[in-house]
């Protein structure tokens, strides 16, 4: 057995842990997360493991923390392939490969990422890129998920819709193990794709033509749903997310104090966990915000708000539904357990891991779940979600057999806390939703609300008789 594959591997999967300085966090949904900008500091010298050197005996002065005979069956079998497989393997695809396969049966949100997808993963957190706009999860068994069509992008003017699933892209199927499926979706604007599309209840899949832009998503919206009572929409966490939800709150009690407002998170994948925490702070006076605890001190943090409240004690609703994942359950969740909101809507996806950004020497990164999510009170997200304190239906009234959800994905962290009830959340589109949210808005306000009366149905004419 040579010593200089061994040596490889050990420099490429250990010697992560040895760079001050390489970690980026993220709360977000698969090829829907982004990645958060806290650095994370070097392990202690006495936890750096000895085989980070090019000595191979250096594997014998701690044996206990490398599986050596595992790494030698490893060199077997790479050896193995290199010297008898039917076709050449490229000695740098081969060892890309061990390192994918390293994180293939981890939890759905680890990923190795080549560098042109780390760069674009990271430009996803400025507001701009060039694609169609999609918030995706990547399937194990291949083909990616739709979690969340981008307002108003390339992919929601086709009709693209949440839950669907892409099986194929430009004729090429999306096979399992192949790193970042989504990246054929992003390319210069002005160019199409074509994405062979799932959809439950429809008995084929389909082909749909879609012309790339660049998105420049507005992650924040606001208007005046009545006189004193407002309404913003973030769709999702970027870097200037948190100062833009500030300049809405402002602009809408420009003239007047508001009376309350409406937080619309639906199908709001997550993003930069830094703008929920900031937006957070906004509206509460004092108390925590959220926890992560991880194994490595990486992966333990905690965030408090600071005095000073925005709206002056104005009530919130927060309208969250299936498709609000990641750092909008954190902000979910931190505004109820302070009892600063109520949450309306339905059971939120569950995404409540924390995932780090570990950039290698040649440019590509290892996107690794570290943590793990903590409400104000305690209380774990993963797996579970924010269960709201008022309950919403589609408008259509029926109810989604399969919805979108952390606790259905393949290889799932388990959460901490038991699932109690149905775990089923559902997509809430559309302008009921945000309805009901202001009916409870304005109860919180001390506004009386006039029961609703049914319209007196037309009489329906007599059918004239056939002639």
């Amino acid at each position: 057995m040579r010593a200089k594959p061994l040596s490889i591997l050990i420099a490429t999967l250990l010697g992560l842990a040895a760079a001050p300085g390489y970690a980026q966090q993220s709360p977000t949904p698969a090829p829907a997360t982004t990645p958060a900008s806290e650095p994370a500091a070097a392990p202690p010298q006495d936890e750096q493991d000895p085989l980070a050197s090019d000595d191979p005996d250096a594997a014998k002065t701690d044996a206990a923390k490398v599986p050596l005979d595992e790494i030698r069956r490893y060199v077997m079998v790479y050896n193995a392939i290199r010297q008898a497989y039917v076709d050449p393997v490229d000695d740098k695809e081969l060892m890309q490969s061990a390192v994918r396969g390293l994180l293939l049966d981890l939890d759905p949100h680890s990923a190795y990422m080549k560098k042109a997808d780390a760069e674009e993963f990271d430009e996803l957190t400025s507001g701009a890129y060039d694609g169609v706009g999609l918030e995706l999860q990547q399937l194990p068994e291949g083909g990616v998920r739709i979690v969340a069509p981008i307002d108003d992008g390339p992919a929601e003017r086709a009709g693209l819709r949440s839950r669907d699933v892409i099986i194929a892209i430009d004729g090429k199927p999306l096979v399992a193990g192949e790193g970042d499926a989504s990246a054929p979706l992003r390319g210069k604007a002005g160019t199409k794709v074509v994405v062979r599309i799932v959809r439950e209840g429809t008995p084929k899949p389909f082909d749909v033509t879609l012309v790339r832009a660049t998105i420049r998503s507005t992650s924040v919206r606001s208007r005046l749903l009545e006189p004193g009572f407002g309404y913003v929409r973030i769709s999702s966490f970027q870097a200037a997310t948190a100062s833009d939800f500030n300049k809405a709150v402002d602009g809408l009690q420009k003239d007047a104090p508001l009376r309350g407002l409406v937080l619309d998170m639906r199908s709001n994948p997550g993003g930069l966990l830094v703008g929920a925490v900031q937006i957070a702070d906004e509206l509460l006076d004092k108390g925590g915000i959220v926890s992560t605890k991880g194994r490595a001190l990486i992966g333990d943090s905690r965030f408090d708000a600071t005095p000073g409240d925005r709206l002056k004690g104005a009530p919130v609703v927060v309208l969250v539904d299936a498709g609000s994942a990641s750092a909008s359950e954190v902000l979910a969740g931190a505004l109820r357990d302070n009892k600063r909101a109520r949450v309306v809507g339905s059971r939120t996806f569950g995404k409540g891991s924390v995932q780090t950004l570990l950039p290698l020497d040649n440019g590509d990164s290892v996107k690794l779940t570290t943590a793990r999510y903590y409400t104000p009170s305690g209380h774990s997200i993963q797996a579970l979600g924010i269960v709201p304190d008022v309950v919403l239906h589609p408008e259509d009234g029926s109810r989604r057999p399969a919805p979108i959800r952390e606790a259905e994905l393949p290889r799932h962290l388990a959460g901490e806390t038991p699932m109690e009830g149905d775990n089923a959340g559902e997509v809430l589109p559309g302008q009921k939703p945000v309805d009901a949210a202001l009916l409870e808005l304005k109860k919180l306000a001390g506004v009386t609300v006039a029961p609703a009366v049914a319209k007196p149905q037309a009489a329906t004419p007599p059918k004239p008789k056939a002639q």
